[in-house]
């Protein structure tokens, strides 16, 4: 709603940007925290925020250039040059960066997962604040009395009403990381590793899944879904599967 909010001389602090920034600190913060208070190496778990987050931004600019590719083909600078992320992208290669690490420092993955999928969706619901102030992720019109109209200037249609998909996204944001929070602590006790982190993925994806029929914005697609649709489903599915896999391993 706000792209800019305010300037110190030529320096302007952009509202997107503000979130991004506060909810890195947070999930990094929380995380470190819990990692203390579980008995788990808070170096390794900053470690892990810092080269997840290259790794995550880096991630979600590939993918954002693959979606946009017929725009990349035709003029690079205005796709590499523009803030154009997709979330997807920097989830996953997040995760694979997480993965590395903790096999080069010879640490179990799964214990760390499960730590940091609530500070990470913590992070991402600041982050679709931040999307609520540029106007992107805008959603579909409606005449319904939730409905935001968003200022000239932004990414988003000015004029009109639109569905806040962003805000959405955001309160499923918060309400996933205090799920995990809770089920963190009775996986804990009686519960197998990696079973929080599955459980992310669970409902990130179906949610996300969910909240992209709302969407009007061009970020691709094939046949009836969009491009975060079809990687949705691989993560639900994926999450299942692993939950499965993960509970009979565990049991021999």
């Amino acid at each position: 709603m706000k792209i800019d909010l305010f300037s110190i001389g030529k320096f302007t602090i952009h509202g997107y940007g503000l979130m991004i920034a506060i909810g890195i600190l947070c999930c990094v913060a929380m995380a470190s925290y819990r990692a203390k208070k579980n008995g788990l190496d808070q170096e390794a778990i900053v470690d892990i925020g810092i080269y997840g987050v290259i790794g995550g931004f880096l991630g979600a600019k590939i993918l954002y250039v693959i979606v946009e590719f017929k725009t990349f083909i035709k003029d690079p600078k205005t796709v590499l040059g523009s803030e154009g992320f997709v979330v997807y992208g920097g989830i996953i290669a997040g995760f694979l960066t997480a993965i590395v690490y903790c096999r080069i420092k010879k640490l179990y993955f799964l214990e760390y997962f499960d730590l940091a999928v609530a500070s990470i969706s913590m992070a991402q619901g600041f982050g679709r604040i931040g999307c609520f102030l540029a106007g992107c992720c805008y959603g579909r019109e409606t005449t319904s009395r939730f409905g935001v109209v968003f200022p000239e200037g932004g990414l988003a249609p000015a004029g009109v009403k639109l569905i806040p998909t962003q805000l959405i996204s955001s309160a499923g944001d918060f309400l996933i990381m205090i799920v995990l929070l809770l089920y963190y602590r009775k996986n804990k006790k009686d519960g197998t590793p990696g079973n929080v982190g599955f459980l992310y993925m669970l409902l990130y994806g179906v949610g996300r899944f969910l909240v992209e029929f709302l969407r009007n914005d061009n970020r691709g697609g094939a046949w009836m879904f969009s491009t975060s649709q079809w990687i949705s489903m691989v993560i639900v599915a994926g999450g299942i599967v692993l939950y499965l896999v993960n509970k009979k391993r565990h049991k021999r």
